[in-house]
């Protein structure tokens, strides 16, 4: 297959640690026999896929699905068409949260965010929140505060009363969780005037900071904690010649628009928007897509094992298929 670049990279810098030229077809191989008789190392599994649909579909409310999650980061996915049944206090983590697809009116102590697909926000540990979905979709990601941003808000949150037309304010209950908003894991649960709550954006200084990713390719950092780094990825077409080894974190990918094959030392596979993959810390990979391409990328500092079911699973590498690929 000829000669590529492998960058070698860790979490924390945007430098690469180090660039090595390697023969591709021995980089995605086998290993030779071992000499030995005992063996020296373990056979591991292909990469899994996980797929949530973009397209709404109506269904009964349901939790947030896990998709991952370790002792320090839960990632989840939930749709909506309906209200929150309960405003939300986090006692232990900050919450970021993606916009996929559809309106979703957040609404929180700190002001009102609109959010439309391709936003994020993140509400600092202990921010009271509910949300008024509409035929829509997004991602949460919780890790322990403090969260950092590490760019520029498009906008901000806004005072508003009412938070959205038609809304009358309700009896509502307001749950304190910890764990990481895992459901089960309340504190406890009471009732709250949700017009006061509401009120408090107009002396409160504070506010939520909405971001996006750069219209320019490359990886734009949007989040970092000494748990994570959040960020998203946009490319024009590549041949994958250049392959990324980040030996200090594993990396959850979500596939938001476009569509590219992964390339990996555990496989290839197709991703298409609404996939997550996991590519475990120390694996060689790149990307071959003959279009633009954008993605979601989360650095984890330690193994963020799959919790959600595996949609389908990479296939073996051969020269010949990589070949076509590139064709």
């Amino acid at each position: 297959m000829g000669t590529v670049s492998e960058i070698i990279a860790v979490m924390g810098s945007d430098e690469p640690l180090r660039t090595v030229e390697r023969d591709e077809d021995a980089l995605l191989g086998p290993p030779h026999p071992s000499p030995f008789p005992v063996k020296l190392w373990r056979d591991h599994e292909p990469l899994t896929v996980v797929h949530f649909p973009q397209r709404f579909t109506a269904r009964p409310f349901a939790p947030p699905r896990g998709v991952y999650e370790n002792d320090r980061i839960r990632v989840e996915w939930q749709t909506m068409d309906n209200r929150q049944p309960f405003y939300h206090r986090n006692s232990d983590v900050d919450e970021i949260s993606y916009q996929v697809a559809g309106e979703r009116t957040l609404m929180t102590e700190l002001g009102v965010v609109e959010h439309r697909p391709g936003e994020f926000s993140r509400l600092p540990r202990g921010v009271v929140h509910d949300n008024y979905g509409r035929r829509e979709s997004h991602l949460l990601f919780y890790t322990p505060a403090p969260v950092a941003e590490e760019r520029e808000p498009v906008r901000l949150s806004e005072p508003v009363l009412p938070p959205f037309p038609g809304w009358e304010p309700g009896e509502v209950n307001e749950a304190i969780t910890q764990c990481m908003g895992t459901p089960g894991h309340d504190i406890a649960v009471f009732p709250v005037n949700e017009r006061s709550l509401l009120e408090r954006a107009f002396t409160e200084k504070e506010r939520l900071r909405v971001l996006r990713g750069a219209d320019v390719p490359g990886t734009t950092w949007l989040y970092r904690s000494p748990a994570l780094r959040l960020g998203a990825v946009r490319r024009a077409a590549c041949d994958g010649r250049v392959y990324r080894r980040t030996l200090d974190a594993d990396e959850i990918q979500y596939q938001i628009s476009g569509t590219r094959v992964l390339v990996s030392q555990r496989g290839v596979v197709r991703l298409e928007p609404g996939d997550f993959v996991r590519i475990p810390l120390g694996l060689a990979h790149t990307s071959v897509h003959a279009a633009d391409s954008e993605h979601i990328v989360l650095l984890s500092d330690r193994e963020l094992p799959q919790v959600a079911e595996t949609s389908r699973t990479a296939e073996p590498y051969t020269p010949g298929l990589l070949a076509a690929l590139r064709d």
